[in-house]
């Protein structure tokens, strides 16, 4: 194949709409790290702290991945947030803070909306480079999930949505 979309996808301009969700993700991973830092000093729980690090661990990697595949093709990044001074629980008044459970809902929320826009920016690039690294983020974004899904299980903060608990009955022809 051969033309402006043959060859090595690196070398393909992005279209908009893979520039957008690139930044769009950059800026979103900044946010997460600040925010998950916040939760961090808000947080008692040792494995809630471990998920939170491995978050922050991820923000960071994609953050970085987005920001050099946009200034690969000569566009600026999203701004950094600026960091979050550290302090200790017992410093943050408890009506202040967040709670284990709290910061866990959330977490689990962020990462559902992260697999959909994954799949969003998977789904419009035409780019296979890009649509990888989505996948790459997606994939990762999973295992997560089901990480802090049996942390929320095995901790008693899952609010599970209303269940059916009887099944309706099967008729047998």
């Amino acid at each position: 194949m051969t033309g402006i979309l043959g060859g090595n996808s690196k070398e393909e301009p992005m279209h908009y709409g893979e520039i957008f969700s690139v930044w769009q993700a950059s800026m979103v991973a900044k946010g997460a790290i600040s925010c998950y830092r916040a939760y961090g000093y808000h947080s008692g729980d040792h494995d809630l702290k471990k998920v939170l690090g491995d978050l922050i661990d991820q923000a960071e990697l994609e953050s970085s991945e987005c920001d050099k595949l946009l200034a690969d093709n000569g566009i600026a990044s999203a701004p950094v947030m600026p960091e979050r001074p550290q302090t200790k629980l017992e410093d943050i008044p408890v009506g202040a803070r967040f709670t284990d459970p709290e910061i866990a809902a959330k977490i689990a929320a962020d990462i559902a909306v992260g697999l959909v826009a994954c799949s969003q920016v998977m789904g419009q690039s035409i780019r296979e480079d890009i649509g990888a690294l989505f996948a790459k983020y997606h994939l990762t974004k999973a295992a997560l999930g089901v990480k802090i899904l049996h942390m929320n299980k095995e901790k008693g903060w899952l609010i599970p949505p209303p269940l059916q608990v009887k099944r309706p009955e099967t008729v047998k022809a």
